[in-house]
């Protein structure tokens, strides 16, 4: 008897095919009332009985567990084809934001998705993917050896802090005030013209306010008014102090966006020939009528040798 050939069909069938290399073996149809041979039976996927093409089927040996393949094909349709739960999906909770400092865009959601950027190695939203549009050559790359970055840091506070000691021997005599009134008399008139012309936040009490002279490097800092007079409270600490009277005379204040040490502000106390801390308290460091100078890219307040 020639071998039996399956017939072609892209249904999924519940029986399959014997292996050709049992060719030389063979085998005889398991239904009660056959006695055909066949060089190539069906395995019935239910039963796992072998049969010839005209039993092959499980109405056609009436398998005592028909629908068995079917049940179990299902089962791991539905183990592999899983739907993710919606709680997995991006959300607004659950996405990113994008890594430029001025963006609040939400990336890798199902509406924006997130660009790698292959220098700094920070995720992007389509309109900051590329480096010149996030300034990606003054970003420290995520992931860099912390050594490197230690070393560099290290080397700019040094050389900004060398600028500082030069600004003060060839510039601090052109920003000084001029000399203090001698008498208690006279120190009190100049008191209250600077009150006379200095600005401020009305809400803040007359007896927590400190008078100071404000002023602009112009080497280091770009400002749209050069100088002025404000009042500011006691309370504040230098940090604070330093975000109004950036407000005060229009200059570009990006402290609070990150970056390197080069874009920040610092508060340089002429009187104390210092640079202040962001933490100080203003009335344990400023008196009034004294004179305070915003410089940008000067280093921290100190660092070592």
């Amino acid at each position: 008897m020639a071998p039996s050939t399956p017939p072609q069909s892209s249904e999924p069938q519940s029986f399959t095919p014997m292996d050709k290399e049992m060719l030389d073996i063979g085998g005889t149809c398991q239904y009660l009332t056959c006695d055909n041979y066949d060089f190539l039976p069906f395995r019935c996927e239910s039963c796992h009985g072998r049969f010839c093409q005209d039993h092959r089927t499980e109405a056609g040996h009436k398998c005592a567990h028909a629908g068995e393949w079917a049940r179990r094909k299902a089962q791991q349709q539905a183990n592999r084809t899983a739907i993710t739960p919606l709680s997995q999906r991006p959300t607004i909770n659950t996405a990113t934001q994008c890594s430029h400092p001025q963006c609040n865009t939400l990336i890798d959601t199902l509406n924006s998705v997130g660009v790698v950027c292959s220098t700094c190695n920070r995720k992007y939203c389509l309109k900051h993917r590329i480096p010149e549009d996030h300034d990606c050559s003054k970003i420290t790359p995520v992931g860099a050896r912390q050594t490197s970055v230690a070393v560099r840091q290290t080397d700019k506070a040094r050389a900004a802090l060398g600028r500082l000691k030069l600004w003060g021997k060839e510039k601090q005599a052109a920003v000084l005030p001029k000399p203090k009134p001698s008498t208690a008399a006279s120190r009190v008139i100049a008191l209250n013209q600077l009150k006379k012309t200095a600005k401020g936040d009305d809400k803040i009490p007359q007896d927590k306010r400190v008078y100071l002279h404000v002023e602009a490097e112009a080497n280091t800092t770009t400002s749209k008014l050069p100088k002025g007079e404000f009042w500011y409270s006691k309370a504040w600490s230098v940090g604070r102090l330093l975000d109004d009277a950036a407000r005060g005379l229009q200059v570009q204040n990006v402290n609070n966006r990150g970056g390197g040490e080069e874009e920040r502000l610092r508060v340089f106390h002429v009187e104390g020939g210092r640079l202040l801390e962001f933490g100080e308290k203003v009335e344990d460091v400023l008196a009034q009528g004294n004179t305070i100078v915003l410089l940008r890219g000067v280093g921290p307040v100190s660092v070592e040798a």
